[in-house]
């Protein structure tokens, strides 16, 4: 049953002490790595969605460029990497995939499943392997390889396949050619899910096509077939009017009910739709619903009214702890055009995890930073 995210639930949405992040400093947002930024991470999880156990931590995933003086260029350049995370402490490892592997430009978000000692990486393929000019074109991926648990803890991966495609009938194709971050249509984000009754699906970003629009944003889903592939099921979120973007939607279960999270920013809400870039979610007893949404609103932690742009990409562990990256988080320099402070102002590493507590349809931000 799909659930619709209307105007009217985020019409009084306030920030406070349950859901607004603290604010970071200087020493928080320096890069892991003087030659890397890092963006949108996920683990290396089992069936369940619990990060697998690696060298005394876990093996986490993010996407990553090497440093420009330009961030915003690292969606047209990213590459899938993987990290030995130890705490609260990323170490880079190294590139995931070798270089002209993959069937895209780039490589965009997923995630990561360890089952029965094979690894299996569901990404998004961004563009076509040997563009000469820039496109947006999207695609669902997937590719895998044994586990090996070791310093070197994959084999050869095989050859990626496309999961499955967008209909043109419930969900937009995202092949354009031109566009902006924040306004191209949305066919990515692939997330792995499995039922208590051992049914596999994927979840992922899409775009409306029975409503679409500037702002038709849907949280998608398919279900595994017996004998392979998948078969798109109608949307879990349906943002049509209110949001354009509803991006990398993740399901954890907790006190025995489904949690779906996404994160989404202010920019990509409709006109007269006030909301903060932020962490949202729903729940709901069985994946087929009906989809409560968190709080009313739907919002689970937002950035600082201080600073709106501070993170971004969160990710809520089994434990409920939250994962998310440094973007913009620096104070503003009204002297300066925006594209020669961006530098100076974007954070490019991980950010300080938080950690959230839920009740029924209602959720608090415990502590952070």
């Amino acid at each position: 049953m799909t659930k619709s995210w209307t105007a009217q639930m985020l019409d009084g949405l306030q920030l406070g002490s349950t859901n607004q992040a603290p604010v970071l400093d200087a020493d928080q947002a320096r890069p892991m790595s003087p030659e890397l930024d890092v963006w949108d991470a996920w683990p290396l999880a089992d069936a369940g969605g619990q990060p697998v156990a690696w060298k005394g931590g876990e093996l986490w995933f993010a996407l990553s460029v090497p440093r420009s003086e330009d961030p915003e260029q690292r969606h047209h350049l990213a590459r899938i990497h993987h990290f030995h995370r130890i705490g609260d402490t990323f170490q880079h490892v190294g590139s995931t995939f070798p270089d002209g592997f993959t069937p895209g430009a780039r490589e965009w978000s997923g995630s990561a499943r360890l089952v029965e000692g094979n690894v299996t990486m569901f990404f998004t393929a961004a563009g076509e392997r040997g563009d000469t000019q820039l496109s947006y074109k999207q695609r669902l991926f997937s590719s895998s390889t044994t586990w090996l648990d070791g310093d070197a803890p994959f084999s050869q991966w095989s050859i990626p396949e496309e999961i499955f495609t967008a209909d043109g009938e419930v969900y937009r194709p995202a092949d354009q050619n031109e566009g902006e971050p924040g306004k191209i249509k949305a066919f990515r984000d692939p997330a792995h899910y499995r039922d208590a009754g051992g049914n596999d699906f994927v979840l992922f970003t899409g775009s409306s096509a029975s409503k679409p629009g500037a702002h038709d944003g849907v949280i998608g889903l398919a279900a595994a077939i017996e004998g392979g592939g998948y078969r798109l099921s109608a949307p879990l979120i349906d943002a049509s009017g209110v949001n354009n973007e509803l991006e990398r939607p993740h399901i954890v279960e907790h006190a025995g009910r489904l949690y779906l999270f996404w994160s989404t920013q202010r920019g990509v809400f409709a006109p007269g739709v006030e909301a903060p870039t932020g962490l949202y979610g729903a729940t709901a007893e069985t994946l087929a619903g009906p989809w409560d949404l968190l709080n009313g609103s739907g919002l689970v932690v937002a950035n600082p009214a201080e600073c709106p742009t501070q993170a971004y990409s969160w990710w809520v562990l089994p434990d409920l702890t939250v994962a998310s990256f440094i973007d913009y988080w620096g104070p503003e320099d009204r002297s300066s055009s925006e594209l020669h402070t961006r530098r100076a102002r974007f954070g490019g590493t991980f950010a300080p995890f938080l950690q959230i507590a839920l009740e029924g349809n209602r959720s608090q931000l415990v502590h952070g930073g």
